[in-house]
């Protein structure tokens, strides 16, 4: 299949403050031919639980996301692009987007920074020369990657994923139900398969997105936990998936649960 034929190490490319500008050039261009895309996001964790009643367990979900997102800051964000047919454009195909975070200043959870410094994440870099959101946000709404029916999201348990996007574009707090919030994601994201959800159609597959490659057998480039790469391993899921089952559902019919998820997406 096209995404088992990725070899080259040098597909991810590492985007900070001083390339922004120059690289969204090249998105503009490149999402005009490759309009599916696979997103993944890094985040700080969870540190906070909500308190009161809740209609659901649905509800508490929602509300456990937009508490935690509402105070936290993403970290970073990946972006692979292809066609329909899973086939790469030539050269880079995934953009790893590194944002301002300060380990001083920034709410976090210690476990999950440990992991990301594990990772490989270079958190002195991000605070020096990481992106400002703002900035990112108004390069993004005129991309042509959101806001567009014909572009195709993938994504792996993506509920915090989306929820940090959502937050990022508006520059404001996430809405305090979960329907607003689902009416501005569709907004944004009009058109959107979750791998996890997806999993259902395929009997054999469970686990986390580095579970799911090895028992599709496909091969990781970069490293886990950094958001290219697991967005480019995501994509790579998708496509092999397609190949074996009746084709892809639409995720954005039952959202919801891509909420059932807490501190990681076991990727």
């Amino acid at each position: 299949m096209p995404a088992a034929l990725v070899e080259n190490s040098q597909v991810i490319c590492e985007v900070w403050a001083s390339n922004l500008e120059e690289e969204m050039r090249k998105i503009r261009e490149i999402v005009l031919s490759y309009s599916y895309i696979a997103m993944d996001t890094e985040f700080p964790g969870v540190v906070v639980r909500p308190i009161g009643e809740f209609r659901s367990s649905i509800d508490y979900q929602y509300q456990l996301l937009r508490c935690n997102v509402d105070l936290l800051k993403i970290i970073q964000l990946g972006l692979t692009f292809t066609n329909e047919k899973g086939e790469y454009p030539s050269g880079i195909n995934t953009w790893q987007f590194n944002f301002k975070f300060n380990l001083t200043e920034d709410m976090y959870s210690q476990d999950s920074i440990d992991l990301l410094a594990n990772s490989g994440l270079q958190f002195q870099k991000h605070e020096e020369e990481g992106i400002d959101t703002l900035h990112f946000a108004e390069l993004l709404m005129t991309s042509g990657v959101v806001l567009c029916d014909n572009v195709k999201w993938l994504s792996f348990h993506s509920g915090y994923d989306f929820g940090y996007m959502v937050k990022l574009l508006t520059d404001s707090r996430l809405p305090e139900e979960e329907h607003e919030f689902f009416h501005i994601l569709n907004l944004f994201f009009p058109s959107i398969y979750d791998v996890k959800y997806l999993m259902k159609s395929c009997k054999n597959l469970k686990g986390g997105l580095q579970e799911v490659a090895d028992q599709l057998d496909l091969q990781r480039i970069g490293r886990q936990h950094q958001a290219g790469s697991d967005s480019l391993l995501t994509g790579m899921a998708f496509f092999r998936m397609k190949e074996t089952t009746d084709g892809p559902r639409k995720c954005i019919s039952v959202p919801l649960e891509c909420f059932a998820v807490a501190n990681t997406k076991q990727s």
